[in-house]
């Protein structure tokens, strides 16, 4: 049976995507800095899957996570970087501490779990690794300046390294960075202005970015934007800075306008959308 391992998967996408790698017939274990939620949600999926803590910003303690899934499974086939952190605000007025934790988990804790799964994947060749990063990866994001900058250096990274890969040789292990717009978790705030830009276009439920993430494992590919016109949308912008910077006011005060309307959606009832 094969192995997966997520990151940051005790609740929202990562215990989707937890929940969609079980259901493909891996022997997933799911991670979280909280050891005790990241048992309950292995004992919402049931089956085979299983947990333990991991703070994705130690490498040693990564290193031992892949390590243990292979002692435990045989092999390690999928690891998922999804561990994340958003402090939402003018850049100008948090302290170096917030943009530096930001940093420490969504670029360092990316880092040291692609280095790790690497490390491990080389001896056999072959594996996936599944970087979740954002549209705030692609192209900047006023309000969540410190999470867009950290977002920008894990795709850098993942896609730096994945051309590594290639220009050693190595074809059977993948990297693959994907970027949604908005995913209704608990990390997105619907009455908090400074995250308005969460709120701009497509609003995501989880379990449908895990399928998505899902079909990467047949059809691997470098980048993945959900969806795909939101892509093309902030590669735009990120393309002329100057016209992005003339704009930001008007694309800020259309954001506010989207997020007060998806809140009188959600109040009403009509979100989020009922499961069949």
């Amino acid at each position: 049976m094969p192995s997966a391992l997520v990151t940051g998967a005790r609740r929202g996408l990562g215990l989707e995507l937890a929940r969609m790698l079980a259901r493909r017939g891996y022997e997933v274990a799911v991670t979280d800095v909280d050891e005790a939620d990241a048992a309950k949600a292995a004992g919402e999926i049931g089956g085979l899957t299983w947990s333990f803590g991991l703070d994705v910003t130690d490498a040693d303690a990564c290193r031992a996570a892949a390590d243990q899934v292979i002692e435990r499974s045989g092999s390690l086939d999928v690891w998922v970087n999804n561990a994340g952190i958003l402090f939402t605000g003018l850049a100008y007025e948090q302290g170096i501490d917030l943009h530096r934790r930001m940093l420490e988990v969504n670029a360092i804790g990316t880092m040291n779990g692609t280095l790790a799964a690497l490390e491990r994947m080389r001896h056999t060749g072959r594996g996936h690794v599944i970087n979740v990063i954002s549209l705030a990866g692609l192209a900047a994001a006023p309000g969540i300046v410190g999470y867009s900058a950290s977002k920008h250096a894990a795709i850098a990274f993942s896609l730096g390294t994945l051309g590594d890969l290639r220009r050693s040789g190595i074809k059977g292990i993948h990297i693959c960075c994907v970027c949604p717009d908005g995913v209704w978790t608990p990390m997105v705030d619907i009455d908090d202005p400074d995250d308005a830009l969460s709120f701009s276009g497509v609003m995501l439920m989880p379990e449908q970015v895990a399928e998505k993430v899902g079909g990467l494992l047949e059809k691997p590919k470098p980048v993945l934007a959900i969806p795909a016109w939101r892509g093309r949308f902030a590669r735009f912008f990120d393309n002329h800075p100057a016209l992005t910077i003339r704009l930001t006011r008007f694309f800020m005060r259309d954001a506010l306008r989207r997020q007060r309307a998806f809140k009188r959606k959600v109040e009403s009832g009509k979100w989020p959308p009922s499961s069949p």
